[in-house]
């Protein structure tokens, strides 16, 4: 492919929104995603919240898929009620993207979910999360960095066999893994830090942000199995 495979990556819906002379509802994603992908070799396409319906007519089109980070995951997708810390809900999102999660896994297409993204593909498996953690989250608004070391053996260990500083932002976390997933990075704190399923293809979670950093390896490895899947599969 010339222009490499296409990657969908999920977005934001916000309301209010201001640029320039406008103030609008908007869908929207930080820039550091798609700039990612196209370092990484993908052409990025955004996927902003829909009728979970066109899900699986979105992932058709797809060589490879984000879910990226964001709010906080409903507590009642996992049967908890919300802790006091947990953010107001993104329904709309929840729904539109455990669609996507859902798509992308019976058509077998590489996934790698950031951040929200990890939690919600946990959750889309049968997990739960933890609603607050400490120490992931410290400056509002501003990115932190700290330590995570691979799982010897995994998916991960093979992309990034070393102990790595990453850009993080969070204050949830996985609790109870989903159906088939296995952890493959920790945090110092023991702290889950990324999750693979080993039974599909290419699915891949991380509790960190790399679009905030320059490492590539973990979205150069999702995009080469989007080049592969795209040579191989039909189109929708």
């Amino acid at each position: 492919m010339a222009t490499g495979p296409l990657i969908g990556i999920s977005t934001y819906a916000e309301s209010d929104v201001r640029w320039g002379v406008w103030r609008l509802d908007a869908v929207l994603l930080p820039a550091g995603y798609p700039r990612l992908v196209r370092r990484a070799g993908g052409l990025a396409a955004l996927l902003p919240p829909d009728a979970p319906e066109h899900a699986a007519a979105a992932v058709a089109r797809l060589d490879g898929l984000v879910i990226a980070g964001g709010p906080d995951v409903e507590p009642a997708r996992y049967g908890a009620e919300p802790d006091p810390r947990t953010g107001p809900p993104a329904r709309a999102r929840d729904a539109w993207e455990l669609a996507l999660i859902k798509a992308a896994l019976e058509r077998g297409l590489p996934l790698l979910g950031i951040c929200r993204g990890m939690q919600l593909l946990n959750v889309a498996l049968g997990g739960t999360l933890v609603q607050h953690v400490d120490g992931h989250a410290e400056v509002p608004g501003v990115f932190g960095r700290h330590p995570v070391k691979p799982v010897p053996g995994t998916r991960y260990a093979g992309l990034v066999p070393e102990e790595a500083s990453v850009p993080a932002f969070h204050h949830q976390a996985v609790d109870r893994l989903g159906g088939g997933l296995v952890p493959s990075a920790h945090a110092e704190d023991g702290t889950v830090e990324a999750v693979e399923l080993p039974a599909a293809p290419w699915v891949l979670g991380v509790q960190w942000h790399p679009e905030m950093g320059d490492d590539v390896r973990v979205v150069r490895a999702l995009v080469e199995a989007a080049a592969a899947f795209g040579r191989d599969a039909p189109r929708g």
